[in-house]
């Protein structure tokens, strides 16, 4: 998960994770001055659930756990004992993750 990590960050995968956050926050805003049209209220609510349920819940808890683990040698007994906590703890807001963008993929479906 350590060389995980550090080979995520790159160009590709910066422009996939935020890109469609950039494209959130706009169309939350056109949203919100567009709201007494049909599915404008859709349009918000998925917006603000991949921002809320994936980059929030990415900031706030996965990368400062990812943070940790990368302080740890692997081969050593702490960082077994750091990894099966990390693990369970990460895995669990990872699925937290996934449901913020599987609502964010409803919500945009039921808006058009």
């Amino acid at each position: 998960m350590q060389s995980i990590n550090v080979s995520v960050v790159n160009p590709w995968f910066i422009a996939a994770f935020f890109g469609p956050a950039a494209i959130c926050c706009v169309l939350g805003v056109i949203s919100l001055m567009r709201w007494n049209r049909q599915g404008n209220a859709c349009i918000f609510a998925g917006s603000a659930f991949y921002l809320v349920g994936t980059m929030i819940v990415t900031f706030a808890f996965n990368v400062p756990l990812n943070d940790v683990l990368a302080t740890v040698d692997p081969a050593s007994p702490e960082g077994a004992n750091r990894w099966a906590s990390y693990l369970v703890v990460w895995t669990n807001w990872n699925h937290v993750r996934t449901a913020g963008a599987l609502l964010a993929a409803v919500a945009f479906n039921l808006a058009k």
